[in-house]
């Protein structure tokens, strides 16, 4: 068992030559009691739901809020039409975050990641590095166990609720994993893949959790794109030897500690931020006449 990213970077590279998926089997195998199979056998579960969430989530359809919707395909029609301004792996991302976020706010089935508000990012990396880096199925599943891990050690030293730790602790720690599990189907090494949690978690310190109508729907779904972006990003920076100056153990607890200290206005009680502007209140009335 690790308790730190440094201690999962020392075991899977002392133990497992760099491997963090098989670190992290070893690991859900001791703290859940199960087999190796039935391990594999829900992990490709999740895998499945994630990937036709995305096509799901692809459609000009609304949630029944009217919040949102069709964002996504708006997004794959502005790709097509070839006069993008980013790299389409980085579009991509943004518009499979939306897609799976929108499918979300529509009552569909998605995979929380570590939560349903923040179930675009992984999906949404996963698609892409799919598709750039051919991966197969056995590698898009040691994609979701790597993600797991790094997840793992967020979730027990800051926190993966956004009522918690504000936006940061969800977006953030989606984002994280998935920068953290792309480092490594890309051939980086665990530590590469702590340095791009890093990137991303340092870049996101203190956003917080101010949904509209205390709705999981603006400004979620585009924040899922633009933490999917930042993966992309992250990984890359990491892989080109970029290090972060402050270590990915401070970086977790610092995102604690600005967790901790927001105002309960800023942790998704939809009294702060967007929620509380004027626009924002008055959709909640127009949804909810309060």
């Amino acid at each position: 068992m690790f308790y730190t990213v440094k201690e999962l970077v020392q075991q899977a590279e002392e133990k497992f030559d760099g491997n963090v998926s098989e670190l992290m089997i070893h690991t859900e195998k001791e703290l859940s009691g199960r087999e190796r199979e039935e391990v594999l056998n829900l992990m490709s579960r999740n895998l499945t739901v994630m990937l036709s969430s995305i096509t799901d989530g692809l459609t000009e359809s609304t949630s029944r809020s009217g919040l949102t919707g069709g964002d996504a395909a708006k997004l794959d029609r502005y790709m097509k039409s070839g006069n993008t301004l980013a790299d389409q792996t980085v579009l991509a991302a943004a518009r499979n975050a939306m897609a799976v976020n929108e499918l979300n706010a529509k009552m569909g089935l998605v995979c929380a990641t570590p939560t349903a508000g923040s179930a675009g990012c992984l999906p949404a990396v996963l698609g892409v590095a799919t598709e750039k880096l051919s991966l197969t199925k056995e590698k898009q599943l040691e994609f979701l166990f790597t993600a797991g891990a790094f997840g793992l050690v967020i979730a027990n030293n800051a926190s993966i609720s956004g009522a918690e730790g504000g936006c940061q602790a969800e977006v953030g720690s989606a984002s994280a994993m998935s920068a953290a599990a792309l480092t490594i189907a890309a051939g980086g090494t665990p530590y590469q893949a702590s340095q791009a949690i890093c990137f991303v978690i340092k870049n996101m310190l203190g956003l917080i959790c101010d949904p509209v109508a205390g709705l999981v729907e603006v400004p979620c779904v585009k924040r899922n794109a633009m933490g999917a972006s930042f993966a992309l990003v992250a990984a890359d920076m990491a892989l080109a030897g970029i290090e972060s100056k402050i270590p990915v153990d401070e970086v977790i607890d610092a995102m604690y500690q600005v967790g901790s200290s927001l105002p309960s206005a800023f942790r998704e009680t939809a009294e702060g931020g967007l929620a509380a502007t004027p626009t924002g209140k008055r959709l909640s009335h127009e949804i909810f006449g309060e």
